[in-house]
C-alpha cells in the first residue's frame, strides 16, 4: 500500500494550498484518514482526520476554521483544503490512513492509530 501526497509549494501568508491523498497498491478498508505536519526542528503534529462512519472531522485547534479536510471513503483519498495560511504553516505534511475503528471523539488525532503513511509534500508560507 502507498499513500502519495501532493499539492504542497510556496505560498504568501494569506494565500491558500489544497493538498491531495491517493492511495494506490493492495486493497484496503480504512476507518480514517488524517494529515500530520513537521516542521524543521519540531516532532511531527496531527493536523486533522475525518472518520468516515459518520463523517466526523476534527482538527488541531490552530488550524480549526482555516483548514477543511475531506475526502473519499471508497478510494481512500482525503484533502485538506487550506486558507488563511501562516508562516508557522510551513511544514511538511504527511498524510495516513487509520484500519482500526476508534469511535472517541478525537482519537485519531494519535499518530499511533494510523497503519499506512505518505511520504510528505513541503509546505511553505512566507510572511
Amino acid at each position: 500500500v502507498q499513500l502519495q501526497a501532493s499539492g504542497g509549494g510556496w505560498v504568501q501568508g494569506g494565500g491558500s494550498l489544497r493538498l491531495s491523498c491517493a492511495a494506490s497498491g493492495r486493497t484496503f478498508t480504512s476507518r480514517a484518514m488524517g494529515w500530520f505536519r513537521q516542521a524543521p526542528g519540531k516532532e511531527r503534529e496531527f493536523v486533522a482526520y475525518i472518520r468516515w462512519s459518520g463523517g466526523i472531522t476534527y482538527y488541531e485547534d490552530s488550524v480549526k476554521d482555516r483548514f477543511t479536510i475531506s475526502g473519499d471513503s471508497a478510494k481512500n483519498t482525503v484533502y485538506l483544503q487550506m486558507n488563511s495560511l501562516k508562516p508557522e504553516d510551513t511544514a511538511v505534511y504527511y498524510c495516513a490512513a487509520a484500519l482500526r475503528y476508534c469511535v472517541e471523539y478525537g482519537c485519531y488525532s494519535g499518530s499511533y492509530k494510523y497503519d499506512y503513511w505518505g511520504q510528505g509534500t513541503q509546505v511553505t508560507v512566507s510572511s
